[in-house]
C-alpha cells in the first residue's frame, strides 16, 4: 500500500473567528430570511414562542 502524506490547509487558520466577524456574515442571510418569511412580525413571534418555552 501506497504511503499518503497528511493533508495540511494552508488556508484554513486554526481557532475561532472574532464573533465581529461571524456576526457580518449572517446578518446578510438574516435580513434576507426575514424579508422572505414575513417580516419582523413573524421574527417577533417566534421570539416570543421561544422565549414562553424556555421560561418553563
Amino acid at each position: 500500500m501506497a504511503y499518503t502524506a497528511p493533508r495540511i490547509d494552508h488556508h484554513r487558520p486554526s481557532g475561532r473567528r472574532h464573533p465581529l466577524v461571524a456576526t457580518a456574515m449572517v446578518l446578510p442571510l438574516a435580513a434576507l430570511l426575514v424579508v422572505v418569511f414575513g417580516g419582523w412580525d413573524a421574527v417577533v413571534t417566534q421570539a416570543s414562542s421561544v422565549g414562553v418555552m424556555l421560561g418553563r
